[in-house]
């Protein structure tokens, strides 16, 4: 697998991070299936994927000195992407969401789209808690569920 990774001295919300890694090709593997924990693939449309199988869209891998953080999702059409984030259930509540969050906006900004939007599984076990984050992280919700944010354009403050 052909990884690009990014260092992030800086580091960001939850503690420095050390890397974020496009996954090129995205495939289904063990830190996948831990960072989803009893959350099954099949809810986020994903099927029920055998390790090593190919992923649809553009996958990157999040990762601190502990490990494997996270996983952000980027699926881009009509110039808007639709994004999943994926906390390890051990990192959750560290702010570590937000980080991959921003990851995903400015992916988004530097290919000048729109908007980023998520919809939350009707059957999500936390879809209530899940959509409060988002609009806490400036997600607006439209009548069919869905929730977008405008994409800050990159370079731009």
């Amino acid at each position: 697998m052909d990884v690009e990774v990014t260092r992030d001295a800086a580091g960001g919300p939850g503690g420095g991070t050390e890397g974020w890694a496009k996954e090129a090709p995205a495939r289904w593997d063990a830190g996948k299936a831990a960072a989803f924990g009893d959350l099954p693939p099949t809810l986020f449309g994903l099927g029920t994927p055998a390790v090593g199988e190919p992923l649809a869209d553009e996958w990157w891998r999040a990762e601190d000195g502990r490990g494997v953080i996270g996983y952000g999702r980027l699926d881009d059409s009509w110039g808007d992407a639709e994004i999943l984030i994926v906390v390890h259930p051990d990192r959750r509540g560290e702010g570590l969401g937000a980080l991959v969050l921003d990851r995903l906006e400015r992916e988004a900004g530097r290919r000048h789209l729109n908007y980023v939007y998520n919809v939350v599984p009707l059957t999500h076990p936390d879809r209530e808690e899940i959509s409060a984050w988002l609009r806490a992280h400036g997600f607006e919700e439209k009548a069919d569920g869905e929730l977008r944010k405008r994409v800050p354009r990159a370079g731009v403050n």
